[in-house]
């Protein structure tokens, strides 16, 4: 084996870890933002939160209140009267953070690390971003501004209802801790998952827990056969609180229970007895096989169907927490003029700053403990560029939807042309996996509702005259089809194909059928009108 010595050059992407920051940060959702800003907060003690009013960032903000017109292009962006293209990035404005490209525009500054240049002194873009976010106010000017989260704070969760309802109960110490275990056992769907007699093993096991000495086990037995009665008699008063069904074990179980409140009449009968068969017999309306297992004409069952249609399968629905229903958007487009206003969510836009009282006790420290303390400057300084990048790569793919969806913002989803990540990825010069980091569980407040900005993308279907035809724009109109169909006829999903074919857009059985599942539209023969 011959040794020698060679020579080789060869490129690699190294991520610095200002770069992973970026990216890290560019993929969370708002909730996830704003609790990674609070732990910034209280770890960088060289971060803090500005409330007042501050000089504009040379960065991202100036894109803030970009107006989108009905062009073919985006109307020039503005900052005092200077107008420059959205791809334009100032020179200061730090590296080009593609994530999934192999090369970046400014490779000197990706060779730097979080230990800085070695200079300490404040610099113009350590001041506050986005001065145009106004703080969180309360209104006190009698108009009525309650917002869903402050609806949410005030929701009364199922538990807490039945404790009240608890309270005008006459039962006696025992019974009154059984009630209590169960309510507080109840699943989010007002549901009893935990057959009684566990349930009367964790209350003995409680018992003996605050007991000096634990019972001889022929004790133990009889006390938890009492617990057994007790929580007998507790879900007895559960099952007969409101809402109806609450405290089910399964859903044939909550669906009589319901009944039961009901009016005593024959369709009320039928539907008892048509709760005690198979459950897949209803879900199919087999009305034939559920006549001659029930022992009644057709009309009954059917009678009985249609009242068991009616009733709610998940009690506690009406006592779900909407405060994890509420979504904040991070964009906001509205109507001006011939076009849109495409701007960033205020509320979601955190307003940071370098503390400048540290940062100026800061200056002239030498030593070990000067260049720690330097290096956790300049990790306030990168985690201000890149909130201030975030923002500004959000805005800037929420543009460029809008324009190429304009006609979506006219007419709504059934104008929705076909659009891919890459056509995004290529106007803006990004790499398709900051699209889809951008897109995802981010939102855009829209005239017609809020929606997630990868609904705005969809695969397209041809069409008679040659043109595309957005899958999302199928969707709706399928959806049309199915709201305006005869109830005693519901259209099949050939019939569907047939009608889209009509209007020239070619779709076969098989995709209705996975557009009417995604849709969660339920098949013809469950649709039909008893």
């Amino acid at each position: 084996m011959k040794q020698g010595l060679s020579l080789r050059v060869s490129q690699h992407l190294a991520l610095t870890p200002q770069l992973q920051q970026s990216i890290r940060l560019l993929q969370l959702s708002t909730l996830e933002m704003a609790q990674e800003v609070e732990q910034m907060l209280d770890e960088n003690p060289f971060l803090e939160r500005e409330q007042d009013e501050a000089e504009r960032e040379a960065f991202g903000v100036d894109h803030v209140d970009a107006p989108v017109s009905l062009g073919d292009q985006v109307s020039e962006w503005a900052q005092d009267g200077a107008a420059a293209p959205p791809t334009d990035r100032p020179a200061e404005a730090g590296p080009t953070t593609d994530p999934g490209s192999d090369s970046y525009e400014d490779t000197p500054s990706l060779e730097q690390s979080w230990d800085g240049d070695g200079t300490v002194e404040l610099r113009p873009d350590d001041s506050e971003w986005g001065g145009d976010a106004p703080a969180r106010q309360s209104r006190d000017d009698g108009e009525d501004s309650t917002s869903a989260a402050d609806l949410a704070s005030e929701h009364i969760t199922l538990q807490a209802h039945l404790h009240e309802q608890a309270l005008a109960l006459r039962l006696n110490d025992d019974e009154r801790a059984a009630l209590f275990f169960l309510i507080e056992s109840l699943n989010d769907d007002g549901y009893l998952d935990e057959p009684l007699e566990g349930l009367a093993q964790a209350l003995l096991a409680q018992e003996q827990r605050e007991r000096p000495r634990a019972l001889p086990p022929d004790e133990a037995l009889a006390r938890e056969e009492d617990w057994g009665q007790c929580l007998r008699t507790a879900l007895h008063w559960l099952q007969h609180m409101d809402p109806a069904g609450v405290g089910a074990r399964d859903l044939a179980e909550c669906l009589k229970l319901q009944i039961l409140e009901l009016r005593n009449t024959p369709e009320a009968q039928t539907a008892l007895l048509v709760c005690e068969q198979p459950l897949e017999l209803i879900a199919k309306r087999d009305v034939k096989r559920l006549a001659s297992l029930c022992g009644r004409p057709d009309e009954l069952v059917r009678g009985a169907l249609a009242l068991i249609a009616r009733l709610e399968p998940k009690p506690g629905r009406r006592f779900a927490d909407v405060e994890r229903q509420v979504v904040v958007p991070d964009v906001i487009v509205t109507a001006q003029g011939r076009g849109f206003k495409v701007q960033l969510n205020p509320e979601v836009m955190p307003k940071l700053r370098v503390q400048d009282v540290y940062a100026n006790a800061l200056r002239g420290q030498r030593g070990d403990h000067g260049a720690g303390l330097q290096q956790r400057l300049q990790e306030a300084r990168w985690f201000i560029k890149n909130i201030q990048q975030r923002f500004d790569t959000i805005l800037r793919v929420a543009s460029a939807i809008v324009e190429r969806q304009r006609s979506f913002f006219l007419h709504g989803e059934l104008a929705m042309r076909p659009l891919v990540l890459r056509e995004i990825a290529d106007e803006l010069g990004l790499h398709e996996s900051t699209i889809s980091r951008v897109t995802t569980a981010k939102y855009m407040a829209t005239p017609f509702g809020t929606y997630e900005l990868k609904y705005f993308f969809g695969s397209s279907l041809g069409t008679e005259t040659g043109g595309n035809a957005s899958s999302t724009a199928v969707r709706a109109l399928i959806k049309q089809f199915v709201a305006s169909e005869d109830p005693k006829k519901p259209l099949s999903d050939n019939q569907i194909s047939d009608m889209l074919k009509e209007q020239g857009i070619e779709c076969a059985r098989r995709t209705v059928a996975k557009y009417r599942e995604s849709l969660r539209i339920a098949p013809a023969n469950l649709r039909k009108a008893l």
